[in-house]
């Protein structure tokens, strides 16, 4: 990846100038940051969201229009079948992955410092949610 503007939003994702702060002073150097953390941002981010092992979820990071595309491949988690009350309660899933595209975009872009433009996910299969049981 080449730098395009180092330190402004939508720029390389793996670059920004030392010290870059938008009101603040600029410092002489340049931080680098290699893509492999920002994968691991990712994975880690939607794991915890998802509430899924980490070990399931696999991310890829590039850079596009500006930002930062995360293309991201994971299990989801669904109620037990057997429990039609919370399937009943539950939302569809194409509108449940729309919210978690939502919801990664701004966590990963909050977390990151970067404009994420685009979320990609891919449901690799279902996971019974851990059910809480009330003592």
């Amino acid at each position: 990846m080449v730098a395009a503007e180092a330190g402004h939003p939508g720029g390389n994702p793996t670059r920004v100038a030392a010290g870059a702060a938008p009101n603040g002073p600029s410092y002489p150097g340049r931080i680098t940051v290699k893509e492999r953390v920002l994968v691991k941002i990712a994975e880690e981010t939607t794991a915890i969201t998802l509430k899924v092992d980490r070990g399931d979820v696999n991310v890829e990071v590039a850079e596009a229009r500006g930002g930062m595309a995360v293309t991201i491949r994971t299990p989801l988690p669904v109620p037990n079948l057997e429990d039609t009350a919370a399937i009943n309660a539950g939302t569809p899933v194409l509108q449940r992955v729309a919210r978690i595209q939502e919801q990664l975009r701004d966590r990963i872009g909050q977390i990151t410092g970067r404009e994420v433009t685009r979320v990609n996910v891919t449901i690799t299969g279902a996971v019974i949610a851990e059910q809480k049981r009330v003592r």
